[in-house]
């Protein structure tokens, strides 16, 4: 086509303009006459009703394991102690649990739609927790007494839908829920009441003929209905549904006369919950529209035919001397090495050239500019020497400010990659508009969450004590803060007098960031002398035995007021850096861990739902956040404790128990496999799943620390402690130890000593 003249293809074009209309319209015609004859209809309608009740039973089904996996978190093993409404709201801890629990019942009336209330009832207790009134006493919750018969009939441990009517007069269907020995010890029911006009969104019909819908139970009882008067009520006494649900076939439809009226019943039984869907149409609304939709096909065709012959001759006498005209004139100012082509295609193929040149011109010259910046302020961030600074910062003296989002996963979290990508934008822009005349400024993101502004300023701002520079970052914050819907820190440096100094001073920066784990989140902060690292601040060692006395005792109280000690005592060291508040609580974490191995206890079967401790650890922003992780650890841990069966052992603890006996010696993990009675590759996943570490690595963290051990209580050498843990040479010995502490054994004890000493 691109070689034939234009007015043989505008001749094709227009030619197709009538013919296909009228080809397309009388097939259409067939096929819808075909469509609204009485059986077409009635199948139509029919689908149509099945496909409404698949998307009811879907949405109810949905709302059911999003309940049961509800049940299996064990969430509501929180409240299970607090039996009355009274011990509940004796203080601030118990009320958390029990609010804990109200967020993830608002969480699940938010999966589905339609969903009115949920509550939760702790068997034998005097309140409920629900998403209409909160956390209140039964005495003023409506009634629950009707539970008891909603569930007379339940099979199994499933939970069972209720069809009622709320003391507001709103018609619900409750799903009831008891909770079941196999996921928690917990006893209560989850009661999640869903609208009836919800269900009748999912089951009303697009059909033009449609006269109402019914949603009956096993019994005949009105579910949902358009008439809203007839919910609850004997659905048999309405015309024809006692035949419809005497009806053998779980699936059909029926004509009948009403009133004069043909009418066309449909109706299709849910074998999930036993409810029969029923649709009303009036056939002869219907029919009307097929004699209608005959006579506007044909005038319909008839007109474009006629529309079609005058468009054919009016635009190829009228365009076509145009666009000769200008394709003319193009040719004659050159092609722009488009040639041997209509016209048509000739001018498509020019403009779309120039649209391209035009594009790649200004987006080059837009990269080359930003990216040129960004590549100088980057390279005088990692010492680099660049040539072009002194361009860009023109002034005798820089800081460096690290602008840090806190609590960033949570930011990441809640945000999509195209939003946190205008967030940036917009930061980076807007920070280098907020200096006064004077200052210059260059922000470019680092990763993470993390933007680094480098300031250069002259000696008139110095001596006015950086006011400018302490401004324009506090209005940075608090734009930073209302962009992001999160709280952010900066960081600023000391001042530096010259570009290769940029390094040191965003080190400087970000370890004011990393304070914010001791001093919270927020806020500008500016370097001063004192902030140099000191000595590492190490508490007592006396208080990791104090906290294994009291996990062994169970004594809760106890235990939780030492980790307040150690909260106290942090706060109240001169410095301490992010690395050694870090190294405190891991070390806290592993004498724990250590502690519960050394009695035989899997920590995986308590910590299952929380991942990697130490990476959750190390993602935590304020000490706030790690005090009450710490808590949440202990708790859980003496829970398990107070309730842990004296059953069988499953492989995981087989798996483990075994190699905690004999990691020191050399094992054949594929015969290990065998004698356990399963494969080496799954035996591999269960080590994976319970420990988060590889076999390997899990055999060479044991040996480690047993080696730790004996450097610290023996008189032993190091070539003697690695033939004691299963080591065959020194070198191996000091390569694992090295890689798993940091430093070799030889540097461990003597920093041990020191410690201790």
């Amino acid at each position: 086509m691109k070689r034939i003249p234009m007015m043989l293809q505008l001749g094709i074009i227009l030619f197709c303009v009538m013919a296909v209309p009228a080809i397309i319209l009388t097939l259409y015609s067939g096929t819808q006459i075909l469509h609204y004859s009485e059986k077409a209809i009635a199948e139509s309608s029919l689908a149509g009703l099945d496909a409404n009740r698949r998307l009811n039973e879907n949405a109810l089904n949905n709302l059911a394991q999003d309940t049961v996996r509800l049940t299996a978190s064990r969430v509501f093993d929180r409240i299970r102690q607090f039996e009355t409404y009274k011990e509940l709201q004796g203080n601030y801890s118990h009320v958390s649990q029990a609010l804990i629990v109200l967020r993830e019942l608002v969480n699940l009336n938010h999966r589905v739609n339609g969903v009115h209330s949920s509550y939760f009832y702790l068997d034998d207790a005097d309140y409920v927790i629900s998403t209409d009134k909160g956390i209140t006493t039964l005495d003023r919750y409506e009634s629950i007494g009707w539970i008891d018969e909603a569930l007379a009939g339940r099979r199994g441990i499933s939970g069972v839908w209720f069809p009622r009517r709320l003391a507001s007069g709103e018609t619900v269907i409750s799903y009831v829920l008891p909770l079941n020995r196999l996921s928690t010890t917990t006893r209560g029911t989850i009661v999640i009441n869903l609208r009836e006009s919800q269900i009748g969104t999912y089951l009303r019909s697009t059909e033009p003929g449609e006269q109402g819908f019914l949603l009956l139970d096993a019994d005949g009882t009105i579910l949902s209905h358009n008439d809203k008067s007839l919910l609850l009520t004997d659905g048999s006494k309405q015309p024809y549904i006692r035949e419809i649900l005497e009806s053998p076939a779980g699936e059909g439809y029926s004509f009948y006369e009403l009133g004069g009226e043909r009418l066309l019943y449909t109706w299709s039984r849910s074998e999930l919950f036993g409810w029969w869907n029923v649709n009303v149409y009036s056939m002869d609304a219907l029919m009307t529209k097929t004699k209608k939709l005959q006579h506007n096909i044909i005038w319909l065709t008839a007109a474009v035919i006629f529309a079609g012959s005058v468009l054919t001759v009016f635009l190829a006498t009228w365009l076509s001397k145009p666009v000769r005209k200008l394709v003319r004139n193009l040719r004659t100012s050159g092609s722009r090495g488009v040639s041997h082509k209509n016209e048509l295609t000739f001018l498509d193929a020019v403009f779309k050239r120039m649209q391209e040149e035009e594009e790649q011109l200004y987006k080059l010259l837009r990269k080359r500019e930003q990216d040129a910046r960004s590549l100088t302020v980057h390279r005088l961030l990692r010492g680099d020497e660049v040539q072009s600074a002194e361009t860009l910062f023109p002034e005798a003296f820089y800081r460096v400010a690290v602008l840090s989002i806190d609590r960033y996963r949570n930011y990441a979290d809640t945000t999509n990659p195209e939003t946190r990508s205008y967030h940036r934008y917009l930061i980076v822009t807007h920070s280098e508009t907020l200096f006064p005349p004077g200052i210059f400024a260059k922000c470019v993101y680092q990763g993470e969450g993390g933007f680094a502004v480098v300031i250069n300023f002259g000696q008139a701002e110095a001596d006015r004590g950086d006011e400018g520079i302490q401004g324009a970052l506090e209005t940075l914050s608090r734009y930073a803060e209302e962009t992001l819907h999160h709280t952010v820190t900066v960081g600023v440096s000391n001042r530096a007098e010259s570009c290769a100094e940029l390094q040191d001073r965003a080190a400087e920066a970000m370890e004011l960031i990393k304070q914010r784990r001791v001093g919270g989140g927020g806020g500008v902060s500016f370097w001063r002398e004192e902030d140099e690292p000191g000595k590492p601040y190490l508490y007592p060692a006396d208080s990791e035995r104090r906290i294994l006395n009291y996990l062994e005792a169970g004594d809760q109280e106890s235990l939780l007021e030492e980790l307040t000690g150690i909260r106290r005592e942090i706060q109240s060291a001169p410095y301490i850096s992010y690395d050694n508040l870090m190294f405190i609580y891991h070390q806290l974490v592993g004498v724990t861990i250590k502690q519960l191995r050394e009695n035989q206890i899997n920590p995986t079967r308590i910590f299952a739902g929380r991942g990697n401790i130490y990476s959750a650890i190390a993602s935590m922003d304020t000490l706030d956040e790690l005090d009450t992780y710490m808590r949440e650890f202990y708790r859980d841990i003496l829970q398990y404790l107070a309730r842990r069966p004296e059953s069988e052992m499953g492989h995981g603890e087989r798996i483990i128990r075994y190699l905690d006996a004999h990691y020191c010696e050399e094992i054949v993990f594929e015969d290990m496999a065998k004698e356990i009675g399963i494969s080496y590759s799954y035996m591999r996943k269960i080590v994976y799943e319970m420990t988060g570490t590889s076999l390997i690595d899990y055999i060479n963290l044991r040996r480690i620390e047993k080696a730790k051990g004996l450097l610290l209580e023996t008189g032993m050498t190091v070539k003697q402690i690695a033939a004691e843990v299963g080591y065959v040479n020194v070198q191996s010995f000091n390569r694992f130890f090295r890689k798993y502490e940091g430093m070799p054994p030889s540097s461990y004890k003597a920093y041990k000593l020191r410690s201790s000493g």
